[in-house]
């Protein structure tokens, strides 16, 4: 029953492009007591609305032409370092396409394994890493998310930020305009811009 309101919640805001309403999703599943005890290892349900922002990401972000090989492939979502989404992110995407390209989920252990991608969510494992990791990205038309401290502020481009049961998005427009990424307006207005330096 829960995966099913899950997809549906997803659905839902996939249709009404609405993000905001994704963070009364990540209230609802915190309150209703979703989270299991640590010693089971599962993804907390904050992870489960994450991966439906990942898919989102991908329909309200433009990528330059150059970006994928050929019309039909897929677009990646990335994942380097940890995992902490478990099966939620390869659910959210199952059989979902971005203009009418299929998406594919990768996951990277070292920043050097990182072929075709496109958004890249970069683990809180990898915080002592950040700079080394995005200065190797400099020039590639990859979408950075991450939740660490400072993330925007180091160099990333959107840090998912848990305000009182809601994820608020944080967005380095300059350092996506860099490497030629167009972010919609409808993700900009509920987002707090910040710049390099400062987060």
């Amino acid at each position: 029953m829960a995966i099913l309101v899950k997809r549906t919640w997803r659905k839902i805001i996939r249709r009404s492009k609405n993000l905001s309403a994704i963070g009364v999703i990540v209230a609802a599943l915190l309150a209703a007591g979703e989270a299991p005890a640590p010693a089971q290892n599962v993804p907390a349900p904050e992870y489960q609305v994450k991966a439906i922002f990942l898919f989102n990401f991908a329909e309200f972000v433009d990528w330059p032409t150059n970006a994928f090989p050929t019309a039909d492939s897929p677009l990646v979502i990335g994942v380097l370092g940890v995992d902490p989404f478990g099966v939620h992110l390869d659910a959210t995407v199952r059989d979902e396409k971005i203009n009418g390209r299929p998406l594919l989920v990768q996951r990277f252990r070292r920043v050097e394994d990182i072929g075709a991608c496109h958004i890249l969510f970069i683990s809180r494992s990898e915080t002592a890493r950040l700079e080394p990791i995005l200065a190797s990205l400099k020039g590639r038309s990859i979408l950075t998310v991450g939740d660490m401290d400072n993330f925007a502020s180091r160099g990333g481009m959107i840090r998912f930020v848990t305000d009182k049961n809601r994820i608020r998005l944080r967005i380095n427009l300059e350092a996506a305009k860099a490497v030629n990424l167009t972010i919609s307006s409808k993700l900009l207005r509920p987002a707090q811009i910040v710049e390099s330096g400062k987060d």
